[in-house]
């Protein structure tokens, strides 16, 4: 018996399905087209003066943990690069010319009470032998065994006067001294936050940055309870930076949230990288000790930074900006105008511009002229959206130019795309 022909009604059902299919296809491919055309020129302003600058690269791929490097640019140029690891955070050139980096790495024999291989995380001492022309090499490494390769690194590492190494911990939610391989001193975030019953197994606080205030004080990022915390050896914690309401250890979200990497440019002024409300910051304190916001960017290039990581007030006056999503780093003065930037090849976490890379003390914004203060940029986002364009930009390092409108068109094509193959789907079966 011949198989039976699909009826009229089957067959309109399937064009129909197909045609719908067929317009989500080139909505999105129309919308990635229209994007690069469209896309502004970034990575490529300067203003013919040559700048060092050194590059802590978190990387790429899934989660941000594959390709991590640490490289020097003279301009654009790359000078030296030293790679092979899952991921480096922080960077700071000593005086003798090596380079200091917090990191992750995994494929660890030594694994304490995790499986091995298992996922390290510290900091290294790299010889970067710019000199003699050889590779990089690893000098000198601490680091530890962690439960997982994501939220568990060391980010951030300082140089202390009396030889001691300054660590933050995201595994314990800690920051230590080290010396000779030896913890010396450490102060625990469970002193002052509830703590969970195991920290290893969750995103407690995220403990990302600390600055060297002087040498018993340390200027503490706490990304999670949106907040910085000045901790003096011997006595805790002496202020709150975003303190909150009192009733709670959280600070104010649009003041804010989970930043990164603050500097400490005097008594009563920090700039901060505002990360997830995608702007940089700089905070002052009033006579009241409330911190409110003085000056503030949320753009460059004509591009709206994307989840920034690090902010340097220069010697020149300018500040030095890690646009991590965006993949770029840019300089710009008090204006918002940029003068200098950097297209990089993966994620970045964190620039220093050398000779004096990140200082403690730099010029302030702060309105000295009762004018106000002063916002450059709108930093206009669509909540829902943003969050997606975040996990597409980490998960997939969709280029800069792929913003929340490219999110919204990625649906409805997909929903097109799903309609319409569940249309032809179904009149096949019922044909």
């Amino acid at each position: 018996m011949p198989p039976k022909a699909p009826s009229d009604s089957a067959l309109t059902g399937q064009r129909a399905g197909a045609a719908l299919a067929v317009v989500g296809v080139v909505l999105f491919v129309s919308s990635l087209v229209v994007g690069a055309a469209l896309a502004p020129n970034v990575g490529a302003a300067g203003d013919g003066e040559t700048r060092q600058t050194l590059v802590g690269s978190q990387g790429g791929g899934p989660g941000l943990h594959e390709k991590g490097s640490v490289y020097l640019l003279e301009g654009r140029q790359t000078v030296w690069r030293a790679g092979e690891t899952d991921s480096y955070f922080d960077v700071t050139m000593l005086a003798n010319g090596s380079v200091m980096a917090g990191f992750m790495h995994s494929g660890y024999d030594d694994c304490g009470p995790y499986e091995s291989p298992c996922t390290h995380t510290g900091f290294r001492i790299i010889d970067p032998n710019a000199d003699s022309g050889a590779d990089p090499e690893i000098q000198y490494e601490y680091s530890f065994p962690v439960r997982s390769r994501a939220n568990s690194e060391v980010h951030d590492v300082e140089r202390l006067d009396s030889g001691e190494f300054l660590v933050t911990d995201m595994e314990y939610e800690r920051i230590f001294t080290v010396k000779d391989g030896e913890i010396t001193w450490q102060w625990n975030a469970s002193s002052r936050y509830d703590a969970p019953a195991d920290p290893t197994k969750t995103d407690w606080l995220h403990i990302n940055d600390v600055d060297v205030i002087s040498e018993d004080r340390y200027l503490v990022s706490v990304r999670n309870a949106h907040q910085l915390v000045i901790v003096e050896r011997g006595e805790g914690v002496v202020e709150v930076i975003n303190e909150g309401d009192g009733d709670t250890t959280q600070g104010d979200p649009t003041l804010l949230r989970q930043q990164h990497n603050p500097q400490w440019l005097g008594n009563g002024s920090v700039l901060v990288a505002d990360s997830h409300n995608d702007r940089i910051v700089e905070l002052t304190r009033g006579e009241n000790g409330e911190w409110t916001a003085a000056w503030s960017i949320y753009a460059a290039e004509g591009v709206n930074f994307n989840w920034p990581r690090d902010a340097d007030r220069l010697p020149n006056g300018n500040t030095l900006i890690t646009d991590s999503l965006n993949q770029r780093v840019v300089e710009v003065n008090r204006t918002g105008a940029t003068v200098w930037s950097y297209e990089t090849p993966q994620v970045p976490y964190e620039a220093e511009r050398l000779p004096a890379g990140e200082t403690v003390g730099a010029a302030s914004y702060s309105d000295a002229d009762g004018d106000g203060p002063t916002t450059i940029g709108d930093g206009r986002n669509v909540p829902v959206l943003s969050f997606l364009l975040m996990i597409f930009q980490t998960g997939l390092q969709t280029p800069f130019w792929f913003t929340e409108v490219h999110v919204a068109i990625t649906l409805v094509s997909l929903g097109c795309v799903l309609g319409g193959g569940g249309l032809v789907l179904r009149d096949r079966l019922r044909g």
